[in-house]
């Protein structure tokens, strides 16, 4: 997710997609700027009321708790991977998306400064994901309560850090919430070609640039980069949400069915005429409501616990 117009309550999405075109029409800024402009979010795009933020240190790695006033009852816990393909964002970019999954969740999250490249290479953001989860259980979290999530980049993180995780022997949680995932850093499926038009956010070069800076050489084919390419067995159950005009819906079409075929339990949502991350607009598209709504339904129901 990047940094975008700001737009009106009640906004169509075609009125929304004008609005990110013109914007992704415009000279790139530096990566050191346009990391600064991510983090604008905060301000474009504020926290909901009712949700604290404070900040945590595990170990060594920062982190965010964005935590529900009033949340009562077991320590239900997400753990949150903000995306920008591997190269920026971060918990304060991301404020406003985890502030409102909280709430729709009823559970505390912890989003997660994991490791950006050019600085920190891959795999350095997996060893983060895996770090900010044994933290979790260090600290005598029940797996069954504890849920991954992320949007894009750390959507493919969410992944990563699962595959990682199993075959450390750690116990696997709940469930994965998985938003528009970038799970295969090949870059070449069928939707780079057939969504390049539709999608008015993420352009097939542009991605591919972040694929390499991300990688440093790195095969794009490494599990543990492209989780596309992983053999997922063992894996929680996991929602997928993805709009039907990405660039990346291959992504999540190939990543259900490879889950599928391991024998895990997937619920996939693909969401006609929605661009990537279509939740990070939820205040002024209903689309991104009805979805985040979704996603704290379906963490509700296997948590297998009442929401408040």
């Amino acid at each position: 997710m990047s940094n975008e117009p700001a737009a009106k309550p009640g906004m169509s999405i075609a009125r929304l997609k004008e609005l990110v075109r013109e914007r992704s029409k415009r000279a790139e800024l530096p990566l050191a700027e346009r990391r600064k402009v991510m983090d604008g979010n905060a301000q474009q795009f504020p926290m909901p009321a009712g949700v604290a933020v404070e900040a945590a240190d595990l170990g060594g790695l920062r982190a965010e708790w964005h935590i529900p006033a009033g949340l009562a009852g077991e320590q239900r816990t997400i753990l949150y991977f903000h995306g920008g393909g591997y190269v920026m964002g971060s918990p304060v970019s991301h404020r406003h998306i985890t502030g409102r999954l909280a709430l729709a969740a009823q559970a505390r999250i912890l989003s997660v400064d994991y490791a950006l490249a050019p600085e920190h290479p891959f795999p350095a953001a997996v060893k983060d994901g895996v770090k900010a989860y044994r933290w979790l259980l260090d600290q005598g979290q029940a797996p069954h309560l504890i849920a991954i999530a992320g949007d894009s980049a750390g959507g493919g993180l969410t992944m990563a850090t699962l595959l990682a995780a199993r075959d450390e022997g750690l116990p696997m949680p709940a469930a994965a919430s998985l938003i528009s995932p970038w799970t295969d850093l090949t870059c070449g499926t069928g939707t780079y070609v057939s969504r390049a038009e539709a999608d008015p956010m993420i352009t097939p070069d542009g991605i591919r640039e972040l694929a390499a800076i991300y990688l440093a050489g790195a095969d794009p084919r490494d599990p543990l980069a492209s989780p596309n390419f992983a053999d997922l067995k063992g894996l929680p159950p996991m929602l997928i949400q993805v709009g039907d005009d990405e660039v990346l819906l291959d992504d999540s079409l190939h990543l259900a069915a490879r889950a599928r075929e391991a024998g895990i339990e997937v619920r996939l949502d693909v969401a006609p005429g929605m661009i990537h991350v279509w939740h990070a607009f939820y205040q002024m598209l209903p689309e991104g409501e009805a979805a985040i709504v979704s996603i704290g339904d379906y963490l509700a129901a296997h948590w297998n616990v009442e929401r408040q």
